[in-house]
């Protein structure tokens, strides 16, 4: 006797699509509940390790706090720092070796640390403390950053002079881009390209800031 093979609800719908050449969008769920979650959603930093997990809005609330220890929730808005005071020999004397680096408050490590884009993802560069307390006498805002969740974003690339008051993962989102376009020695035009339009992007949400 042949047992009846009996098709869930939807899996006509599922061949349907397959049988067109539509590709199911793949459906993203919270690291902490499995929950299902949007293309545009919450993330939680764990301070130790730097990882970064997606997560649903009410897990992340459980986060929203800087008493958190084990995980702390990423803010989302951005700011573009117009009265940013850096001049060129500030900039030369924090030795970033390229004109493109973020700056983030460590908790476990007690300091400031100063991270910019590569091929292999985001490189620490060595920052003298005292460097950085010159900078954040002249620019207070930077007391202002929350502690491995906000950054100081700084694009200094082809003449640019920009500032960002960011949420950390929108870095690491940028170290992201380049280093999947990165191509030889010098990334190329495609890691260039990527570049430039994450700082477009970053222009038209800050369009309307007026920063402190």
């Amino acid at each position: 006797m042949t047992e009846a093979i009996v098709a869930k609800p939807d899996d006509w719908v599922a061949s349907l699509k397959g049988f067109l050449g539509i590709e199911r969008k793949p459906v993203e769920h919270c690291e902490l509940c499995y929950a299902e979650i949007g293309h545009a959603h919450e993330h939680l930093i764990e301070p130790d390790t730097r990882r970064l997990l997606c997560a649903c809005q009410a897990c992340a609330l459980l986060f929203d706090s800087p008493e958190a220890r084990r995980y702390r929730r990423v803010p989302r808005h951005v700011t573009r720092l117009h009265a940013f005071v850096l001049s060129d020999a500030q900039w030369d004397g924090l030795l970033i070796p390229i004109n493109l680096a973020f700056f983030v408050h460590s908790s476990p490590q007690h300091r400031v640390l100063a991270l910019y884009p590569g091929p292999a993802g985001a490189t620490e560069s060595k920052l003298a403390l005292h460097t950085w307390d010159e900078l954040a006498a002249a620019n207070p805002v930077l007391l202002e950053l929350q502690p491995d969740v906000e950054a100081l974003l700084v694009n200094r690339m082809d003449h640019a002079r920009e500032y960002y008051r960011i949420p950390v993962d929108r870095c690491y989102e940028l170290v992201g881009l380049i280093r999947t376009h990165w191509h030889g020695l010098s990334g190329g035009q495609d890691a260039q390209a990527a570049q430039l339009r994450f700082f477009e992007q970053l222009r038209g949400e800050t369009g309307g800031d007026v920063d402190a």
